[in-house]
């Protein structure tokens, strides 16, 4: 009841009438939960009365978008169930089950005076799990997703770029959501840069001082892959910042399990290929590890073979990990990860005397 009190008051001083009719309807709704059923009729009335239309998705209807190329400035989703599993280790759970707590608990926050944790940074390389745990958290928090689409926010006129932020920013200010800021680097870039004009240091400035007046009712995720590319007064504006890193060995073999139960496979229940396979992907990011088994499923089903192989996942890590292997290098590293002899043969499309001479080539230079 605090937050919603707090709005009311600063949607008025502000002359911001949407905001006073939104958390007017939120106050209302508490008050008739909590059994105070004639305050909470009299609010609404007084809404009826004035003609105001309660707050809705429809608020989120009319997007923001760029002057000069006439493009949407955000992409607006409503959370659902996803059969998509997120593998992090224990110690970024614990810090994502934190956030979500405070989120859920701000109310108890605010009674003591303490400022509410609703802005998240994630950085890490590529594939790590940052955009789906953006919509995790919009899913946990019941909030709709608000993703700002960069490509259009940048305006050809670099004038123009800092008026898109203000208007991106208005636009989540319409209704409690999850604002989501991908490729946050391309927007907060130092300001000391002595390659960048004076106008995109502005651009950091109008983004920082949108940060700062964004509500504690919302939450605000920003990600990068490029941390030592944002300005350091960036960092200050965030209470949690997560490093999403690639998955350590045991991580691995929890997420190619996993990502394997789509189809019957020869390796899961085998621990040597299972702690060959965790080993092969070192260095793999969530993304790459999906990505490699489900292209060999889909091998698996063009081919009517309905069965996940370990010798053709080696073969898919091997051959994505390395440009222009030779086929003699490549029969030599799928040997070297116990891959039979016939295995290589058939995948490579090579003679079985082939693949015997080059281990007898390995076998004579050691």
């Amino acid at each position: 009841m605090y937050a919603e009190l707090l709005k009311l008051i600063e949607g008025g001083v502000n002359n911001n009438s949407q905001k006073v009719i939104n958390y007017s309807n939120k106050l209302a709704e508490i008050l008739k939960n909590e059994g105070q059923i004639n305050i909470s009729n009299k609010i609404n009335r007084i809404l009826t009365a004035n003609n105001t239309r309660l707050s809705s998705l429809d608020s989120l209807t009319a997007k923001p978008f760029d002057k000069d190329s006439k493009l949407e400035m955000v992409e607006v989703t409503i959370p659902t169930e996803s059969r998509e599993v997120l593998f992090f280790d224990s110690i970024i759970e614990k810090e994502i089950e934190t956030f979500l707590l405070s989120i859920q608990n701000k109310e108890d926050f605010l009674e003591v005076g303490l400022e509410i944790d609703n802005r998240l940074l994630l950085h890490g390389p590529p594939g790590t799990g940052k955009t789906s745990l953006a919509k995790y958290i919009s899913l946990q928090t019941n909030l709709p997703l608000i993703t700002v689409r960069l490509d259009a926010m940048i305006s050809s006129l670099l004038g123009n770029t800092a008026k898109n932020i203000r208007k991106v920013f208005e636009f989540a200010a319409k209704q409690s959501c999850i604002l989501f800021l991908d490729e946050f680097d391309v927007l907060a870039k130092v300001r000391d840069d002595k390659n960048e004009l004076g106008e995109l240091k502005r651009v950091v400035n109008s983004l920082l001082q949108n940060i700062d007046a964004f509500s504690d009712d919302s939450v605000i995720i920003a990600a990068t892959n490029h941390s030592k590319l944002l300005d350091e007064a960036v960092w200050r504006r965030f209470d949690t910042i997560i490093s999403l890193t690639e998955p350590d060995f045991d991580l691995r073999k929890e997420m190619i399990i996993a990502y394997s139960s789509i189809l019957p496979s020869d390796y899961t229940d085998n621990e040597r290929k299972m702690r060959e396979l965790a080993n092969i992907m070192d260095g793999f990011s969530p993304a790459d590890i999906k990505n490699v088994i489900q292209k060999v499923a889909k091998k698996a089903l063009i081919t009517n073979r309905n069965e996940l192989l370990y010798s053709q996942i080696v073969y898919q890590v091997i051959s994505k990990s390395t440009i222009n292997i030779k086929k003699e290098a490549l029969i030599s590293d799928m040997l070297k990860y116990n891959v039979t002899q016939k295995e290589v043969s058939e995948i490579l499309d090579v003679s079985l005397r082939q693949v015997r001479n080059v281990v007898k080539g390995v076998q004579e230079h050691v």
